[in-house]
């Protein structure tokens, strides 16, 4: 009778459904002198896996702490602040407000250009988005069918057992 349950046991066990007690009773029973020969392989498992379970980490750990370079972050702090400087003085603040109307017609032109090229890149764009999201769903439906077959190897493997 035990020897029975002691098999049920390893069969969860090895599929991974036992609980903490389920495996202290498996710990337990391979601890003794005599096992039956068809379990030996189990016993130097669960031996180990005691002997593992009482072991400590007792070693020191020497912890150095961080040096902090001060002098470092204050330059790159004033490095960045001549830069942020540097950016303002150059930068145009108020820049002088053009209407369509005050453009040459070359202006016009390559603006009209610029704006049917800019429609056609959107366009573009839009088309390739829809395909991405077309294959998108198709892989989504891919991955939905690896999912049953999964799920028939998983039925497979339970009848040849």
């Amino acid at each position: 009778m035990v020897l029975n349950s002691i098999e049920k046991l390893i069969e969860k066990y090895d599929n991974g459904e036992t609980t903490l007690k389920e495996e202290q009773q498996l710990k337990d029973y391979f601890s003794q002198e005599t096992v039956p020969p068809h379990l030996e392989v189990y016993k130097s498992m669960f031996q180990y896996f005691l002997h593992t379970q009482e072991e400590q980490f007792t070693k020191d750990v020497p912890l150095k702490p961080r040096k902090t370079y001060t002098l470092y972050k204050w330059i790159s702090v004033a490095a960045i602040a001549v830069l942020m400087f540097g950016i303002y003085t150059q930068v145009d603040v108020t820049p002088e407000q053009r209407t369509f109307a005050s453009l040459t017609a070359e202006e016009k032109e390559a603006y009209v250009q610029t704006k049917e090229l800019l429609g056609l890149l959107s366009s573009k764009l839009n088309q390739g988005t829809e395909s991405i999201a077309m294959v998108s769903s198709n892989f989504d439906k891919g991955a939905n069918n690896m999912s049953y077959l999964g799920d028939v190897s998983k039925t497979t493997s339970k009848i040849l057992k």
